[in-house]
């Protein structure tokens, strides 16, 4: 079976390219600032594809495990299972630092956040309301209010469109594993056949040896009688010879 032909290659790629729009997302993720919505959508963003290529990484790991009960059948061999064993655990490794470096982003953003609202809490308490200063007119705000809309409207056309290619990839996966599974199924249906051909084969082999037995043994018995009958032939000739001439 060739690479183009193989599924586990096919799902490979699928795989990788997901692993790399991740990478690029966080990218993103690290340029865009803290405590900002596009930051926390960004956020539940790579943490459902992390969740959703280890899934997909691990039930690659459960298929290289059956093809390791017999190789010879999936035409492998202990080079190419090592191979596709290192590639998963690179991709696990891949995600995991993904995962690691939201994780870390997300407890600075809550440091971060608290620090400003103590400072905030702290020149409240010195400024009074009469004193502060008000930096945005009407036309700011409105046109402040326009501007996070569309980039709201913006950021959920982008998260459909993410769900709609990620719903499609588990469809063809899901469609791999119905075929690695049929593909089982047929295997375990020559086993089968085999097994009984086997025992069968077997049974008339036992058959023939039986038989092949009796034969020698009865074989066995008339060499036994045509070499007495022999003897007796030849004592009577010898007895005429010695007292008969």
């Amino acid at each position: 079976m060739t690479p183009a032909q193989d599924p586990f290659y096919i799902v490979k790629e699928e795989i990788q390219d997901s692993i790399t729009k991740l990478q690029a997302s966080l990218r993103q993720w690290e340029q865009t600032p803290v405590n900002t919505g596009e930051r926390v959508h960004l956020t539940k963003e790579l943490a459902a594809s992390c969740e959703s290529i280890e899934w997909q990484v691990d039930e690659l790991d459960k298929a290289i495990s059956v093809a390791a009960r017999d190789p010879a059948y999936y035409g492998l061999d202990d080079v190419e299972l090592g191979k596709r064993r290192n590639w998963t655990s690179t991709a696990h490794n891949q995600v995991a630092t993904v995962r690691r470096a939201v994780e870390a982003g997300k407890e600075k953003s809550h440091f971060t956040f608290a620090s400003r609202q103590e400072l905030m809490g702290y020149a409240n308490d010195h400024v009074s309301e009469s004193s502060r200063p008000n930096h945005y007119d009407a036309r700011d705000n409105d046109d402040f209010i326009s501007s996070e809309s569309d980039r709201q409207l913006l950021l959920i056309k982008q998260q459909d469109e993410e769900l709609d290619e990620l719903s499609a990839s588990v469809k063809r996966i899901g469609g791999v594993g119905l075929t690695i599974h049929e593909e089982l199924v047929g295997q375990e249906r020559i086993i089968g056949d085999l097994s009984m051909e086997m025992e069968t084969t077997s049974n008339r082999l036992d058959f023939v040896q039986k038989r092949v037995a009796m034969v020698m043994k009865k074989a066995s018995a008339k060499g036994q009688i045509m070499m007495i009958a022999f003897l007796i032939v030849l004592f009577i000739i010898l007895f005429v010879l010695v007292f008969l001439t």
